[in-house]
């Protein structure tokens, strides 16, 4: 415990640099259909349409089955905030599972060995080459991983593989050969008419609206969401007791995504939280999330909330 509280002030005094330097008028969220307005760090129900607190939220999740929890991948108080739901839920309810978009199911064994104590932490981080598969600071991720090896609980690895989904997204699925589509689960979800509409307004937003490549765009983004359920689903049939997936908000907005992928394989009660970055004021959708925890931006690449 002494090696987490360590851990935190690191990323405490990481978020330091995030403040407000000059006066300004802070941002706030409003909820459409609700008049009350929201600030950072407030907890909203966004079924409700209220703000809650800490305990209130654990109270509300502590029995569910599935509660996926989001991420901008590069801003710390996000991973401060899922540590903290992590840390209350091992109180609250002991042994569970953790489920996480960081590795691909092929290093299920390298994490197998470290949380068994078979490897050192350099050595897992070596062997699931997590420098060359996902690249982010694993320091933002080390209270997760530690978490379930000091509390003894399994961390699931999702990902589909990496050079897979890229291809995917070069050539589409009928791009793949018979072993690399063997690597995937068999039924990959294309016809999620929100979902693909949501998309391809993210893809036009970053990809200057070169829409002759969205069907691969699309496929790809699939495949990563179809596979991470597909794990997900799999891990519940085989184990009971309740799991905590992390993963973007991207991949967990309106549920969409991960989220009702798994309850269509498994089905379970479930629950969504959404870090958000609250760099402007804003207006979120009822949909986006069952509650949204507003934080601001400090990520490296301000105005994400993916």
């Amino acid at each position: 415990m002494k090696r987490l509280s360590l851990i935190f002030s690191i990323l405490i005094i990481g978020c330091q640099g995030c403040a407000v330097t000059k006066r300004q008028i802070p941002p706030v969220a409003t909820i459409e259909g609700i008049a009350d307005r929201f600030e950072r760090g407030q907890i909203v129900d966004l079924r409700l349409g209220k703000a809650v607190s800490f305990e209130e939220l654990i109270d509300d999740i502590a029995s569910v089955g599935l509660v996926f929890v989001g991420e901008a991948h590069d801003n710390p108080e996000h991973h401060l905030i899922q540590t903290q739901i992590l840390q209350a839920l091992w109180a609250r309810r002991g042994r569970l599972a953790v489920a996480i978009e960081y590795l691909p199911g092929s290093a299920q064994g390298a994490i197998d060995r470290y949380l068994d104590g078979e490897s050192t932490e350099q050595e897992f981080l070596t062997q699931s080459a997590w420098e060359e598969t996902w690249g982010y600071d694993y320091h933002l991720y080390r209270p997760l991983i530690l978490s379930a090896r000091l509390n003894g609980g399994k961390v699931i690895a999702l990902n589909a593989p990496r050079e897979v989904v890229r291809k995917v997204a070069r050539q589409g699925l009928e791009g793949l050969s018979a072993e690399e589509r063997a690597e995937l689960p068999p039924d990959i979800d294309l016809n999620d008419k929100a979902h693909r509409a949501y998309l391809r307004e993210v893809y036009q937003q970053h990809a200057h609206g070169r829409l002759k490549h969205f069907e691969y765009f699309y496929q790809a983004q699939c495949v990563w969401e179809d596979t991470m359920a597909h794990h997900l689903a799999a891990h519940m049939v085989a184990n009971s007791g309740p799991v905590v997936a992390f993963s973007g908000n991207g991949h967990i907005v309106n549920k969409f995504g991960i989220p009702n992928r798994t309850i269509k394989r498994f089905p379970t009660s479930m629950v969504t939280i959404m870090p958000y970055s609250l760099n402007k004021s804003i207006d979120i959708k009822k949909e986006t999330a069952d509650y949204v925890w507003l934080s601001s931006d400090c990520s490296r690449r301000p105005g994400r909330t993916k």
